[in-house]
Order: structure tokens, then sequence, then C-alpha cells
């Protein structure tokens, strides 16, 4: 059994009947850790607790970069082997020239507020710098059901929020339902520096994706998003971190804007990668299925 996501709803009891079932009947269980905090839950306590039972009941655990394996050899003194986040976009797709487009566009996509995300203080940041950044507009999505008033998931405060730097022209607002695949690339490639607006969080398949398509990403200090591509890092306004070193966002975009980095993925290293990513997954579950025979001959011996 191989476990990526999918046990927010599980218990840690749960959790550990199950371990113990793979266990009894000597199957070997996997963990993959994309998610040291959850970005769904607003505490840490449950998925620190879920996280706990998988790692330590597990034959092999893995992640995505070198800051998460220490951070899990801290917390639970077992070592994880570090598989680096596949590509996101296809290869044909991830080959296409950028498209141009005028001026210097900075995005923040509000999607649908995880737990993990707080956008008013980095759009905040961001609007207080565009004037030192000739030509550089913001440009602000959020998805219907947020903005949208009666809808259980409004949130009223970045509504009115994001409606008042609309109206003062401020940014460029966007509401509209989720995007199609194509439809995101579309967007990320109209981008020229992506900001996620985390609070918390460990890894980013929305990263992933920028990289692919040759967008650059302010990703907060929180997590370890500057282990997993290259990105620029920034300190997260809510919650500033003790002994952090990474710069306000601001000095972060006025990087982008001056040195316009070119970081992007090559397609057919990203093909190259995921073979080597699927190389390793069939020698983890080989040397897993090994020791669990060996373990079962020694049971019944």
């Amino acid at each position: 059994m191989h476990v990526h996501f999918g046990f927010d709803a599980v218990s840690p009891t749960e959790l550990a009947e199950l371990t113990a079932e793979l266990r009894r009947n000597n199957r070997p269980l996997v963990v993959t850790v994309h998610d040291l905090r959850n970005p769904h839950h607003v505490e840490p306590t449950l998925h620190d607790a879920q996280l706990g039972v998988l790692v330590e009941a597990s034959d092999a655990v893995l992640t995505l970069t070198t800051g998460a394996a220490a951070e899990i050899r801290r917390r639970w003194a077992r070592e994880a082997l570090v598989v680096p986040h596949p590509h996101v976009v296809e290869e044909e797709r991830a080959a296409r020239p950028r498209p141009p487009h005028e001026g210097f566009v900075i995005g923040v996509h509000v999607k649908s507020l995880r737990a993990g995300m707080d956008p008013l203080p980095v759009v905040d940041q961001v609007v207080e710098v565009l004037g030192d950044l000739p030509g550089a507009r913001l440009r602000v999505d959020a998805h219907t059901d947020v903005m949208t008033p009666g809808h259980e998931r409004h949130a009223a405060d970045v509504e009115a929020h994001l409606r008042r730097l609309e109206a003062a022209g401020l940014v460029d607002l966007y509401v509209h339902d989720y995007f199609t695949d194509d439809e995101l690339w579309d967007y990320l490639q109209s981008l020229d520096v992506s900001v996620l607006p985390y609070r918390f969080g460990t890894h980013s398949g929305w990263l992933e994706a920028c990289y692919d398509l040759g967008t650059v990403v302010a990703a907060p200090d929180c997590g370890y998003y500057a282990d997993q591509r290259p990105c620029l890092s920034y300190a997260v306004p809510s919650a500033q971190r003790v002994g952090s070193r990474a710069p306000a966002l601001g000095v972060a975009l006025r990087r982008a804007f001056d040195e316009r980095p070119q970081w992007r993925a090559d397609p057919h290293e990203r093909r190259r990668e995921r073979s080597e990513i699927a190389r390793v997954h069939e020698q983890v579950y080989a040397d897993v299925l090994a020791t669990a025979r060996t373990r079962g001959a020694v049971c019944t011996s």
C-alpha cells in the first residue's frame, strides 16, 4: 500500500488499525509525505497525529525535498528518500514558446480560500510596490464561491477588500469558476510572477506547473518551496518567522522586475526525471516486498 493523500477524514485510531492490519497480513506500507502541514486544516494537531501513525508504521518513507526529509528525521527519527515532484504540464504544452504580453504582470490567485491561505496582506504588499515597477500591474483571480454573497464559502472581507481595490484601479480583478487545465496554463503564462499567498504549507503543485511553463514564482518562507524548484522567497506577512532571512514581498518582486529570472524546466529533462522517478518507485517497492518476504519467512519458521 502506498499512501500519498486521502487520509484527511480518517482518524489516527483508524489509521493505526489499518497499519496493524497491513502488518498482520505482512503487506508493506510506503508513505510519501507531501504535506507536513495540511493546507486545509486551521490547526496542525490532527494532521500531525495522522502523519505520525503513517510514518512510524511505514516500511519506506518518501518526500519531495531535502528540507522536508530533515524535518521528518527530526520529528520521527525516520530517513526519508527524496524523490522530486514530476512535471505537471504535459510535454507538448510545456515545450511551446511563452506568448508575449504587455507590461509586467503579477498574479495572486485567491482560488477557494483554503485554510493555509491569507491573500489580503499579500495583495496589499503587491499594491504598495507597484508604483516602483514601471508598467507593472496586479491581476487578482478569485473563484465565484468566494466572491458571491449567500454562497456557503463566501468570504465577505475578501470580497469587500478586493472590490475596493478594483474600484480604485489598483488591481485587475477576475472572478470565475475553476479553470480547466488549458485555461490554467494560459493564465499562468499570462503572468510574469505568480505569488503564492500561503501562511503555511510544505510543497506546491502550482509551483511545479509554473516551473513547467516558465512563470516565476514568489513563494513564502514557510514550508520547503525554495527547496522544491527555483523561486523567489519572501517573508510571510501575517506570521513573521523567527530567524527568517527572507526579504519582504516587495523586495522579492523588485528583484523579479529588475533581473527577469528565466526559470523554466526543459521538457526533455522532465521526461528523463519522470523515468527516474518511476525507476526509484519500482526499486522501493521491490525492496519493501523483499523485506516483507523475509519477515514472513521468519514468522513461519
